[in-house]
């Protein structure tokens, strides 16, 4: 137990530092010297090139194979063979962009901000995985996904850590979420592209300091699985919630479940609900209580995040490119900072002034209040209704997967002694 926590007070420390180096760009300012090279932006990876509906297609077959794969030949090493390709394919040969990760914030942009729009194969590709998370669950983060597959690869002595942490920092994903709707609609950028671990990786180069966090939550991901499907990724939301009313879902056992709880320990992401205890079954009141305070209280939390949220408005509105110069500025104006930085000298060498600057700023600033109180009443609204889901009873016999966490890797099909016979057409992997 003692090692298991020090290794992950050690992968956290390292995933935490990593994230807490993401607002500084650029460590150093470029040398002063003509070339022809041209600084790319930080605030947003540009997009692979020549992308068009091949990529579509390849993804739809990706997202079919994937799902055979998981129903019908239930077959890990065929999901750890896909997760290769996607690797390849749709990580290192297309760099990483676009894929329904990032995708996310341009239908965010099309929707949120006027006359912006978003090509149809963007669509798709954020679509896609939604509708066969709908039907089928999280096919997509089981070997498509090339984030996913990256971190299920190095995933080679994962430990399970509490479910109470697991909540807790599952909590991650959904503020992560309303960072990025935020940054989307007040013009601040699209930030999940921005901090993309892993899209130095693939296109071989990023800031120093992407490039060290990207390598953090990889040496994280060998002990604590996922670490960033689990506590960090976006569009991981949208998908648990589609999957979440999956027509058709894994199951552990394709016939009836014995309860050896050998699937227990073969499922490193908390994903497996167990057989309901029978006290909670033959308490119900305890829980009915609890619901009861938990809807009384759930308004007032939810007012009590907005209020927060909107206290928070300018330490959010720094995201924003315009208000961290602004601030910059006044700062070297004031004699506070000495030395200017690339933002800095390019502004001074425009036309546009300081008070125009400032000006615009405070205007982007009103714009997070607003955008503030919205965030905090929606992380305070997603704490209750995790709260109420605790509260609600459900009465189960078997080892299930949990719809919306199952990431539909696998890893609990050679552990479950019930596998259907070989000529039911399945297979053990």
């Amino acid at each position: 137990m003692i090692k298991r926590i020090f290794l992950i007070a050690i992968g956290l420390t390292a995933l935490f530092s990593g994230m807490s180096a993401f607002a500084l760009e650029l460590k150093f300012p470029p040398p002063d010297f003509q070339t022809a090279y041209v600084l790319p932006d930080i605030y947003a990876p540009a997009p692979a090139s020549s992308f068009g509906w091949w990529d579509s297609v390849i993804l739809f077959g990706a997202l079919s194979l994937t799902t055979w794969c998981v129903f019908k030949s239930r077959s890990r090493r065929g999901l750890f063979i896909l997760s290769i390709f996607s690797l390849a394919f749709f990580g290192f040969y297309r760099n990483g962009c676009i894929c329904p990760v990032g995708s996310t914030q341009n239908v965010m942009a099309a929707v949120l901000l006027p006359d912006v729009g978003v090509s149809a194969i963007v669509v798709s590709f954020f679509v896609l995985p939604l509708l066969f998370s709908l039907f089928f669950g999280r096919v997509f983060c089981a070997s498509v996904c090339p984030l996913g597959a990256i971190q299920e690869l190095v995933a080679i002595a994962p430990i399970r850590i509490s479910p109470a942490l697991e909540r807790v920092l599952g909590l991650g994903k959904y503020i992560y979420l309303g960072l990025a709707t935020l940054g989307v609609s007040t013009g601040a950028g699209f930030l999940v592209c921005r901090y993309d671990p892993f899209v130095g990786l693939y296109r071989m180069g990023h800031s120093y300091n992407m490039l060290l966090a990207g390598a953090a939550i990889l040496t994280l991901g060998i002990f604590v699985a996922r670490p960033y499907c689990r506590f960090l990724c976006p569009y991981g939301v949208l998908l648990g919630w589609m999957s979440y009313f999956s027509k058709f879902h894994l199951d552990i056992p394709p016939s009836p479940c014995v309860s050896c709880r050998l699937c227990e320990d073969s499922c490193p992401y908390n994903a497996i609900d167990m057989p309901t205890p029978q006290h909670l079954v033959d308490k119900p009141a305890v829980g009915k209580r609890r619901l009861r305070l938990t809807l009384l209280a759930s308004p007032l939390l939810i007012l009590a995040g907005a209020v927060v949220g909107y206290m928070m408005y300018e330490p959010l509105s720094r995201m924003h490119p315009t208000v961290s110069l602004s601030e910059r500025v006044a700062l070297e104006d004031q004699g506070v900072l000495k030395v200017g930085i690339l933002e800095t000298d390019t502004f001074r060498t425009s036309d546009v002034t300081s008070t125009a600057l400032h000006a615009e700023a405070m205007e982007i600033r009103e714009e997070f209040k607003t955008g503030g109180a919205w965030l905090g009443a929606f992380i305070m609204l997603i704490v209750s209704l995790k709260l109420l889901g605790l509260c609600i009873v459900k009465k189960r016999d078997i080892f299930t997967p949990h719809k919306e966490s199952c990431y539909s890797c696998g890893r609990c099909y050679p552990y479950c002694p019930v596998e259907a016979e070989p000529e039911l057409g399945t297979t053990v992997a």
